[in-house]
C-alpha cells in the first residue's frame, strides 16, 4: 500500500512549494537578484531544452517588476498578508488578439511602476524542481465548471514546457519509453513509479483512481507524465474503453467537454496519449478539434501507433500541434524475454533514426524488463528521455 500523499492543490501561495521567494528586501536588491534569476533561468533552458521545444518567454524589464497588468481575462495577484507578489509578467500590459484561424497573438508592453513596500518575487521555471515537481504551476491551469485544465500561460508558457523532464541537450542518441495504465490497479501503480527509473515516462488512465495522489508520487520520482485519454476503436462498443471516450458519434462540443472532464482529473502532464481509438484517429472531422484543443493548451499528442489508419500526424501539421508517434508496442507479447527483444528493437531503431519511442503497459513483466534494459542502456551511449523532447511541431501553415 502507498502512502497516502495530503498535497492540496489549492493551499495559501505564500505557503506553496516551488516559488522563488525574496522579501523585505529594499527595491535594488529585488531588482538585482531578478535580473541574476532571469539569467540563470535563460541558460538552464537553452542548455537543457530541445531546439524543437523551445519558446521565448516574456522577460519583464527590471525597473517595472512590483506591478502586473496581466490583460483583460487574468488579474494580478492580489496582496496576502500586506505582502505583493510577482511574476515573470511583471510590469507587462499583455494584450491578445484572436485571429481567424483561432490563434493566439499577445502583444507584451512595459507597465508602470507602482506602490511601496515589500515583494515576493515569484519564478516560474522550465523543467520543475523535484522538490516541487508535484505541485502545479497555477498560471498554466484554467478553472472550468469540470475543474482545471490545461491552459498557455501569459507569457507563453506551455505545459509541455513546464513539466517535461530536462534532459542533457546532447545530440546522442535518445529512446523515450512510456509505460500507460496508471492509476488502474494501486499495486501495479505503486510498482511502476517505485521501481522505474525517473527517465521513464508514465500515462495515467483518465479513469484511473487516487490519479492525483500517484501523480505527485510520479512526480517526486522525477518522471514525466502524460494523461491516457480513451478513444473511440472500431468494435466498440464490443469493446468499451470505459468512461470519458471520445466518439465519431458525437457533436464536436461533446467531444470536448468529455475531453474537457478527463483533463480534469489530473495536473502537472505533458500531454494526451490516445488509449484504443482506431475508429476515432481514422475520422477527420471527429479527431481535427480534439487536436486543435489539445494544442491550443500547450499539450503534445503521442499516438502509440496502434492504429494504421490514424490521421493524428496529418491533422497535427494541419493545426501545428506538437506530436510523437511511437515506433514499437513493447509487449504485445507479455513476458519478460519477449519485452527485452523489443526493447534492442527499439534500440536499432534510434541509432539508425537517431530517436526512437517504445511503449507499453504497466504488468509486472514489462516493468521488470525495461527496468532492467535501462540499467544497461547508459553504457551503450544511449540516453533514455521524457517523451516531450521527442515531439515534433509543425511550422505553423
Amino acid at each position: 500500500m502507498g502512502t497516502d500523499i495530503h498535497a492540496p492543490l489549492g493551499q495559501d501561495r505564500k505557503a506553496r512549494p516551488g516559488r522563488t521567494g525574496l522579501s523585505r528586501f529594499p527595491a535594488g536588491r529585488v531588482v538585482s537578484a531578478l535580473a541574476v534569476a532571469g539569467l540563470v533561468g535563460l541558460s538552464g533552458w537553452t542548455a537543457l531544452a530541445p531546439s524543437g521545444l523551445r519558446t521565448e518567454p516574456f522577460v519583464a524589464p527590471a525597473e517595472t517588476i512590483e506591478t502586473a497588468d496581466a490583460g483583460p481575462d487574468r488579474k494580478a495577484a492580489e496582496p496576502v498578508d500586506g505582502v505583493r507578489r510577482a511574476n515573470g509578467l511583471s510590469g507587462a500590459r499583455v494584450e491578445e488578439t484572436v485571429t481567424d484561424d483561432g490563434s493566439v497573438v499577445r502583444k507584451y508592453a512595459p507597465g508602470t511602476r507602482d506602490g511601496t513596500g515589500p515583494v515576493i518575487l515569484e519564478a516560474n521555471r522550465v523543467g520543475q524542481d523535484a522538490r516541487s515537481a508535484a505541485f502545479p504551476n497555477e498560471d498554466l491551469l484554467e478553472d472550468t465548471s469540470d475543474g482545471r485544465i490545461p491552459v498557455i500561460g501569459l507569457d507563453g508558457t506551455r505545459p509541455m514546457d513546464q513539466y517535461a523532464r530536462p534532459w542533457s541537450g546532447a545530440r546522442g542518441t535518445r529512446i523515450a519509453i512510456v509505460v500507460g495504465g496508471l492509476g488502474l490497479s494501486q499495486t501495479g501503480t505503486q510498482r511502476a513509479i517505485r521501481e522505474l527509473p525517473g527517465e521513464v515516462t508514465l500515462a495515467f488512465a483518465a479513469s484511473g483512481n487516487s490519479l492525483q495522489r500517484w501523480m505527485q508520487e510520479a512526480r517526486r520520482a522525477g518522471h514525466e507524465i502524460l494523461l491516457q485519454l480513451p478513444l473511440e476503436p472500431f468494435d466498440y462498443p464490443q469493446n468499451d474503453p470505459g468512461p470519458y471516450t471520445l466518439r465519431t458519434d458525437m457533436s464536436e462540443a461533446q467531444n470536448l467537454a468529455e475531453l474537457h472532464r478527463a483533463m480534469a482529473r489530473i495536473t502537472n502532464y505533458t500531454g494526451i496519449v490516445n488509449f484504443m481509438g482506431g475508429r476515432f484517429l481514422s475520422s477527420a472531422d471527429a479527431l481535427e478539434p480534439v487536436m486543435r484543443d489539445v494544442a491550443s493548451r500547450g499539450l503534445l499528442f503521442l499516438d502509440d501507433a496502434s492504429s494504421a489508419q490514424s490521421l493524428s500526424g496529418t491533422i497535427a501539421g494541419a493545426v501545428s500541434a506538437p506530436h510523437a508517434f511511437a515506433d514499437l508496442q513493447l509487449d504485445a507479447d507479455l513476458s519478460r524475454t519477449a519485452v527485452l527483444k523489443k526493447l534492442d528493437e527499439l534500440e536499432r531503431i534510434a541509432r539508425r533514426n537517431g530517436t526512437a519511442i517504445g511503449i507499453a503497459s504497466a504488468f509486472d513483466e514489462s516493468v521488470d524488463a525495461i527496468r532492467e534494459w535501462c540499467e544497461e542502456a547508459g553504457t551503450r551511449g544511449i540516453e533514455i528521455v521524457g517523451v516531450a523532447s521527442l515531439a515534433d511541431i509543425p511550422a505553423k501553415r
